[in-house]
């Protein structure tokens, strides 16, 4: 079993996500925890009131929302009793027993897997810290779940999952020997359709393919060099032929990967398309957004200019083993329109920052029987030049003209 935590800001918005793949038949509702009713007579209202009524009581943590996925081996076919049974233990080990929860059963992936939305705010108004949650609670209690319900433990999936590749660290081995290892599990392991897309991977193991400027004779004549690059990602050493190495990665050989991958990849496009729906619900800030996506096993790459304008964004799907720029998903997926969330989002802190200092003006308003008037007219009350002061310095100039 693999458990993934997502903390955000939207309770509504991880509901949403939740709500919708019910609609359409994606999901379904199949436990509850302290909504004092059976699922079958929740309504949205009811779902959104109970959660939301508890972030309320503590409007200084903007982090409330608790969206929280358990994962299955494929093969492993699991009762709604059975799942139900899985998450109120899983809920229990990270302290959220007591709190206000749904369940929901996916149907869209061909694993088995679960989808929990809570909030970390008590009835009291305290929150239940999120802090390193998923590598202390949340690990030591999915080892015993795994272990008491009999299921296919997470290391083992992993061992069968991983692909087996050594970065290249320049100087430690033969350079063109280390290169020619990364190309060839990259090569068999990832589907991606340009040379941009594929430097998305390589460059996680220290090499990039270069196809020279666009003026070069090389660029002309299509040709590729590989180069190894040292940690801070510049090239380092003597740049490879492709020509020259053995899995001969020329761009005449890559071409016709290019389009077989095109068509290979398109049934993984659909769940990175999901994965990313539902973590921009969570109105999540640049770095937070790549951060989230790395807890799903996506890497995110931005590409932007001196402005800090996005111009391009790709998407390194490593549970699929497939690459998609942003555009290749959509509109919605592209560079442009991640541009306008994230300033979209910026905008919106900044305005709730704004909000959080209100209540304080407020709770002066309402704890003096005096009025707004009456406090600006008492005598400690100074706002910017005083009558003395003003007068003071018209005295001082009129000395300087006699």
């Amino acid at each position: 079993m693999v458990a993934k935590i997502i903390s955000g800001k939207s309770l509504r918005g991880a509901l949403l996500y939740n709500e919708n793949k019910v609609m359409k038949n994606k999901a379904e509702l199949i436990g509850q925890n302290a909504f004092h009713m059976e699922i079958n007579h929740l309504t949205m209202k009811d779902k959104i009131y109970r959660l939301e009524n508890l972030s309320f009581r503590n409007q200084r943590v903007r982090t409330n929302a608790v969206h929280i996925s358990l994962n299955f081996a494929i093969g492993e076919k699991l009762s709604k009793d059975k799942l139900n049974i899985i998450a109120t233990d899983y809920m229990r080990g990270i302290g959220f027993e007591r709190q206000p929860y749904l369940i929901y059963q996916h149907k869209d992936a061909g694993h088995e897997h679960i989808h929990i939305v809570s909030t970390n705010i008590r009835t009291d108004g305290t929150r239940i810290s999120l802090h390193n949650l998923g590598k202390t609670k949340s690990e030591i209690t999915r080892k015993q779940i795994e272990k008491d319900h009999q299921l296919i433990p997470a290391q083992h999936r992993k061992v069968n999952q991983d692909i087996n590749i050594t970065k290249v660290i320049y100087g430690k081995c033969e350079t063109k020997r280390a290169i020619n290892n990364v190309l060839k599990e990259v090569l068999k392991s990832y589907k991606f359709t340009s040379i941009p897309e594929l430097n998305a991977i390589l460059r996680r193991f220290n090499v990039v393919a270069d196809l020279g400027s666009k003026d070069s004779r090389m660029f002309l004549k299509e040709g590729l060099i590989y180069w190894a690059l040292d940690d801070k990602g510049q090239k380092v050493g003597v740049p490879i032929k492709a020509s020259s190495m053995y899995e001969k990665p020329t761009l005449k050989c890559l071409k016709p990967l290019f389009q077989s991958y095109s068509e290979q990849r398109k049934p993984h496009k659909a769940s990175l398309q999901n994965l990313i729906y539902q973590t921009r619900l969570l109105n999540c800030s640049q770095k937070g957004f790549a951060l989230a996506m790395a807890s799903k096993n996506v890497e995110v790459i931005y590409r932007a200019n001196k402005e800090d304008r996005l111009y391009g964004i790709t998407f390194v799907d490593h549970n699929s083993k497939c690459v998609f720029n942003g555009s290749d998903l959509g509109k919605y997926y592209s560079a442009n329109a991640f541009q306008d969330y994230f300033k979209s989002v910026s905008s919106k802190e900044e305005q709730q920052a704004l909000f959080d200092r209100l209540p304080r003006i407020n709770t002066l308003n309402q704890n003096s029987s005096d009025s707004l008037v009456e406090i600006l007219l008492e005598p400690d009350f100074q706002d910017g030049t005083t009558f003395k002061s003003l007068k003071q310095r018209f005295s001082k100039k009129k000395r300087i003209k006699s």
